[in-house]
Formats: C-alpha cells, sequence, structure tokens
C-alpha cells in the first residue's frame, strides 16, 4: 500500500478526505496552515485536527506555525482577492512545505483537503500540487475534486458527528475582513 501524506486545511474539511483515501493509501495527516490568522484561531483549529487524527487512528505531522512566512509570501498579493493570486501562493506555500515533508517520511503521493471546500478552485490547488510535486523525483500528487459525487455534504454531516469548530473564512487576515464586509454590506431586514 502507498503511503500518502494528506495536508490538511482544518477538520472539518478532513474525515470524508481521510476516510476515502484511507481505502487505497496509507495516510499520514500534515497540518501546515501558516496563513490561519491568530495563534488562539490556530490553536483551535490544530487541536481539532488532532481530535480527528486520534480519534480515526491516523498519524498527525504538525507543521510550525510562521505567519511572517506567509505574510512575506502573501503580502505583496493581499488584495489581488478570494480565489486569485493571493489564494495560489498560499497553496503554492503549504503543497511546497507538504512534498518536503513527504520525501522526508518517505510518503510517494501527496494530497490535500482542500479541494473538498466549494469555496476553492480545485484547478487552481492542483495546479500549485503538480507544481511542488515535480520538484522531487518519484513523487506524485493525487490531483482531486473531494467536493464531487457529494464530498462536501457528506464531509460536513461528519463535521456535525465530530462536532467540530467550523469556521465560516479560509483562515487568513484576508478572507476574514473580506467575509466580514460581506456579511456588513448584507441589507437589514425591513423593520415593522
Amino acid at each position: 500500500m502507498k503511503h500518502l501524506l494528506l495536508h490538511s486545511c482544518c477538520a472539518p474539511c478532513s474525515p470524508y478526505v481521510i476516510r476515502k483515501l484511507a481505502e487505497e493509501y496509507r495516510v499520514t495527516v500534515f497540518f501546515y496552515n501558516p496563513n490561519i490568522h491568530g495563534p488562539a484561531e490556530y490553536e483551535l483549529r490544530l487541536t481539532e485536527i488532532r481530535r480527528l487524527c486520534a480519534a480515526l487512528g491516523v498519524e498527525l505531522i504538525e507543521g510550525g506555525y510562521d505567519p511572517d512566512r506567509y505574510f512575506a509570501r502573501v503580502g505583496p498579493l493581499a488584495f489581488s482577492g478570494e480565489g486569485g493570486e493571493r489564494c495560489s501562493e498560499c497553496f503554492r506555500l503549504r503543497l511546497e512545505e507538504a512534498c518536503q515533508v513527504a520525501r522526508q517520511i518517505g510518503a510517494s503521493v501527496v494530497a490535500t483537503t482542500l479541494s473538498v471546500s466549494p469555496h476553492k478552485k480545485t484547478r487552481q490547488i492542483n495546479s500549485q500540487g503538480r507544481s511542488a510535486a515535480g520538484k522531487y523525483e518519484g513523487l506524485a500528487f493525487l490531483e482531486a475534486d473531494f467536493k464531487k459525487k457529494e464530498g462536501y455534504r457528506i464531509s460536513c454531516e461528519l463535521s456535525r458527528e465530530y462536532g467540530f469548530y467550523r469556521q465560516n473564512y479560509c483562515g487568513c487576515i484576508f478572507s476574514k475582513a473580506e467575509s466580514e464586509r460581506r456579511d456588513n454590506t448584507d441589507p437589514a431586514p425591513p423593520r415593522g
């Protein structure tokens, strides 16, 4: 059975993907998300992925929390908008790190939970994963769209079953600000 390193963006996106991949691979989860804004938010998400991996009996590797590295790479693209070049660079950063770790532990395949979200562009994710894995001989990136075939719905159901904390933005300060702007521009209900 091939060894697969699964980059996990968060616990709510992970149970469906882990279960699906475990049918064909020996899965190790890698939590590396320097994009998450604020140490408290980061710790909350890390606690949830620890809980999931313990419940599923899956090995978890915790990457370092280095927001300065994230801002150095992504900061100049801050205003490119959700789904733009900022997201591509963020995916690239995280998937490059995943590929390095995969090499270190002897995994031959890398995948990510990112594509389970309907808010993320699968082509953009897969392009960055292919590029990152292409730097290492014998390392493959599993191109997938985990939201298909009810993947997102099943992921949400499993998330509720586990009682996971569910965030309403990807984690970065830019996405959080965009989410808050959207919330603040929703028209108020009529008063009667």
